[in-house]
């Protein structure tokens, strides 16, 4: 397989019909391969987030990351409409539906779609993740460490987030989830509460826990970053895009 690869910024078609921005990275060659959609973290459209998107070209996919904060912000620089996003609660859920849902008909219509497209996500994008799998047809889904797919948030948590228990019966594609045993959000009881009602829905799912480990272990930035969980998720991912995503 080659390195080599393209990228470049392109638009989708978001919710309401919104031209959203986003990140595209192709490899090299004519395919036909599975794409990925990658939900950046609430830091937002940075650097580290298109990385992982490059990343998982050089893994053989067509990966997108859309801009999910140009709407309150745009041309800011991605911590400042971060900011921005967080103080007005966040993305609404119906939007980062829309907007995924734009970025996988972009990858479906590429030339070189196999027809399968995944989709994953860290912290906040982890949930969001769930839920674009809740309620869009994908081929699998990835949540690393997303907060509050089950629990409850605390009374001063800055986002408008709810649980995602209801909407869990309706997940339509299957679910990898990469959790810390030291995380707060989501806690190795949310993580417990998850796997039961994925096992009480009969849908499938793989999930993969780690000591000393909590949020963001695979963020390389940040102190944070745990080698051991970091590389072994990464493993995890590729054999399960691999299985689902037909690469």
């Amino acid at each position: 397989m080659s390195d080599s690869m393209t990228t470049r910024t392109v638009t989708v078609a978001g919710h309401g019909g919104d031209e959203v921005p986003a990140y595209l990275a192709q490899p090299e060659g004519a395919g036909p391969r599975g794409g990925v959609v990658v939900i950046h973290h609430m830091p937002g459209y940075d650097r580290a987030t298109k990385e992982i998107v490059r990343r998982f070209a050089e893994m053989g996919y067509d990966a997108i990351c859309p801009n999910l904060h140009w709407r309150e912000a745009p041309g800011a620089a991605p911590d400042d409409a971060s900011a921005t996003v967080r103080a007005r609660g966040g993305v609404p859920d119906d939007r980062l539906v829309g907007d995924v849902g734009g970025a996988t008909a972009y990858l479906r219509g590429l030339p070189t779609s196999n027809g399968k497209v995944g989709v994953i996500g860290y912290c906040s994008g982890g949930r969001q993740s769930v839920l674009a799998a809740c309620s869009l047809d994908l081929d699998a889904a990835v949540d690393c460490y997303g907060a509050f797919v089950t629990g409850t948030p605390p009374a001063d948590f800055p986002l408008l987030v709810t649980s995602l228990v209801d909407r869990l019966p309706d997940l339509r594609a299957p679910l990898l989830g990469l959790f810390g045993n030291d995380d707060a959000h989501p806690s190795p009881d949310e993580v417990d509460e998850l796997e039961k009602l994925v096992q009480e829905n009969g849908k499938t799912y793989e999930f993969h826990r780690y000591d000393d480990a909590g949020h963001a272990f695979f963020a390389v930035d940040r102190p944070a970053y745990r080698v051991a969980a970091a590389n072994d998720g990464w493993e995890r991912i590729a054999e399960f895009y691999g299985t689902h995503l037909g690469n």
